[in-house]
């Protein structure tokens, strides 16, 4: 049941088919935490997936991407992505069990986003160039006609600017990628997120979760992979570890992350004297 406030999560949960034999050995169903899933209940408003680097959290958040068929954000689609070919194997693998099908929504790794920064500064100022042709093509033309011809790239530079700022890639990493987010958010979407952190500082960290608990209050549900002590104290999240086999839920106060985090930062001396 969904936490007072929040609307009825959209993914119910996650389950592996059985995978014939011959693929059982290979990546990615030779995971540990993939080849031992049975059900991992994901109904919560907000459900981490935390565990060490090589633990399978990324690999399995992109399987459950591409089995949602969810639009990325980055340079590729997850469809054409030649770097998600196992990924996508994983997805055709998995059953999805939805409360409500949800049809709004991204895939988001950390990596891709500057790839798309790049992108997006690219198409304006292509759109930008194209302007300046208009310019000269028309400067014998009434200025009525100029104004026609200028109509579509103008509006699409407008909309540009509107949705993401004059230049998203003059900004901080970490403004960047919190403009990106107040962009792309939608009510009623499902967003899975992997290590959103990575170019935030903790106080971005924190107006993330600021945005994320605004986008629960309009029927959104978020999956993220993450590191983040701060991130995973987010208020009635589910966590999961990826250490356990199989993959098990954890309370906050028992994760290695935040046990590890808060010794160090109560006493950083038993940690550095060695150094």
């Amino acid at each position: 049941m969904a936490p007072l406030g929040y609307a009825m999560a959209h993914l119910r949960s996650v389950g592996l088919r059985a995978v014939p034999e011959e693929q059982a050995n290979r990546f990615p169903f030779s995971v540990p935490i993939i080849r031992q899933l049975d059900t991992l209940n994901v109904d919560a408003p907000v459900t981490f997936l935390v565990g060490e680097n090589g633990s399978g959290k990324s690999t399995l958040l992109e399987g459950i991407a591409a089995a949602a068929r969810l639009p990325t954000v980055g340079s590729e689609t997850l469809e054409r992505d030649s770097t998600l070919g196992a990924q996508r194997t994983l997805g055709a693998a998995l059953q999805l069990i939805w409360n409500r099908r949800a049809t709004r929504g991204f895939f988001l790794r950390a990596e891709d986003f500057f790839g798309f920064t790049k992108a997006l500064a690219k198409l304006r100022n292509e759109m930008l160039a194209r302007l300046d042709e208009i310019e000269d093509e028309y400067r014998d033309r009434s200025a009525w006609a100029k104004t026609l011809a200028k109509g579509p790239a103008a509006g699409s530079l407008a909309e540009l600017e509107r949705r993401y700022g004059v230049d998203l890639d003059a900004n901080s990493h970490g403004q960047s990628f919190l403009k990106l987010f107040q962009s792309r958010f939608v009510p009623g979407g499902l967003y899975l997120l992997d290590e959103p952190e990575a170019p935030l500082s903790p106080q971005s960290q924190l107006g993330l979760m600021a945005m994320i608990g605004d986008m629960l209050k309009q029927d959104a549900q978020f999956i993220i992979a993450t590191h983040s002590p701060l991130l995973l104290g987010f208020p009635g999240a589910t966590i999961y570890s990826c250490d356990r086999l199989p993959i098990e839920r954890v309370a906050f106060d028992e994760l290695d992350h935040v046990l590890i985090t808060r010794d160090f930062l109560n006493t950083p001396e038993r940690y550095l004297r060695h150094l």
